[in-house]
């Protein structure tokens, strides 16, 4: 049996980097070749990274490539996916996975016809504060949730990105871009959402970027910016989830979870480690100590100062279900679950009414200590 699957990178952006960057540190993949529409910036990476630069053709034609990463813009995931799978190749892509559930059912056809897996960012929820929070519910610290809270809030993007627009528009907003690292680990602590409701606004029309090149120049908003959601799971749990781009400050903390033993407040789900406070009953909340967990350990200098970035592990850790004949933990059921609570969320902005989830989905397994070092290459 192979000991590691080739993967080839279609889409030589910024996440790529990060993708590239970290592969070695993980078991059972090697980084071969990388491919974009703009040749330049696939040869730029390639040289960047000692790979192959191909066009995507070739790449989806290599014979070395095991799975193809699918880092393109979110409006061309689904085309690039398919393709992909159409040439008999394992697919992991970057979130938002697709932005209609039906493309996620049909890419789900395909590839049981194909004999392929699919994967999807994000794989935060690996990290080791999700699975410490985790840990403590599966094992009754807890009890049983039955609330909680999340909030996304910030003002856009235009501030600091270079080229802001696709997230004003249609498959962009907070819902889309932001809406995964926060439902996924959602799911993967409380288990699939039955329906959903929300109230949606475009505050802004437009919005003037202040970052360079573009300073000064104005953009269209075409999709909602503030969406105000509940969320109802099957396990009788119900939460709220706010998204914002029209907010300055905010004193919310990113996750709260109400059981009937205790409360959990959570760090930014969109990064692997972090802070996590926890409540006894009626007792203080404390701060627990880092749980030793190869994911939460800060190995990335931030602004916000020295955090824990391990993307990449769900890519390994499919290569490596792959190879064992078990499943993976960024699986394509999780993948269109997210989805289908998404595009929920925005349906039900639209129509002002409850919204019933098409799919569901078993939590994945946890990945504890032991688990996660598994995954690591040393």
């Amino acid at each position: 049996m192979a000991s590691r699957l080739g993967v080839g990178v279609i889409g030589c952006g910024n996440i790529s980097k990060t993708y590239f960057q970290r592969a070695p540190e993980f078991r059972g993949i090697e980084m071969r070749a990388c491919a974009d529409i703009n040749m330049d910036a696939a040869r730029a990476r390639a040289q960047e990274f000692k790979l192959r630069a191909e066009t995507v053709d070739d790449l989806l034609a290599a014979r070395d490539i095991d799975i193809v990463v699918n880092l393109t813009v979110p409006m061309v995931h689904y085309e690039v996916s398919k393709r992909a799978i159409e040439a008999g190749k394992h697919v992991y892509s970057e979130k938002p996975f697709v932005l209609a559930i039906e493309d996620g059912l049909d890419l789900k056809q395909r590839a049981d016809r194909k004999g392929v897996r699919i994967g999807s960012a994000p794989d935060t929820f690996l990290g080791g504060s999700p699975q410490l929070a985790r840990h403590l519910i599966d094992t009754g610290k807890l009890g049983r949730i039955t609330s909680g809270t999340c909030h996304v809030m910030s003002h856009g993007m235009e501030h600091w990105h270079p080229n802001p627009d696709f997230f004003f528009q249609p498959g962009g907003g907070p819902i889309l871009d932001l809406g995964p690292y926060y439902i996924a680990n959602l799911v993967q602590l409380l288990g699939p959402v039955a329906r959903v409701a929300a109230l949606s606004s475009i505050p802004a029309k437009e919005r003037t970027i202040s970052s360079r090149p573009r300073s000064g120049e104005k953009i269209p908003v075409t999709t909602p910016t503030t969406i105000l959601a509940l969320m109802e799971f099957a396990s009788g749990a119900v939460f709220t989830f706010n998204a914002s781009w029209d907010v300055w400050d905010s004193g919310h903390a990113p996750m709260e979870l109400y059981g009937e033993a205790g409360t959990i407040y959570m760090p930014d789900p969109n990064f692997f480690g972090g802070e996590l406070r926890y409540t006894r009953g009626s007792k203080p909340a404390k701060t627990l100590p880092r749980w030793d967990h190869p994911f939460g350990v800060p190995n990335e200098n931030h602004p916000e100062g020295m955090m824990a970035n391990y993307r990449t592990a769900g890519l390994a850790d499919m290569a490596l279900a792959i190879m064992q004949g078990r499943p993976h933990r960024c699986s394509l059921e999780l993948a269109n679950h997210v989805i289908d609570v998404m595009t929920g969320m925005l349906k039900s902005g639209e129509t002002k009414k409850f919204v019933e989830m098409q799919t569901a989905c078993t939590r994945p397994e946890p990945l504890g200590p032991a688990a996660a070092r598994g995954l690591l290459a040393k």
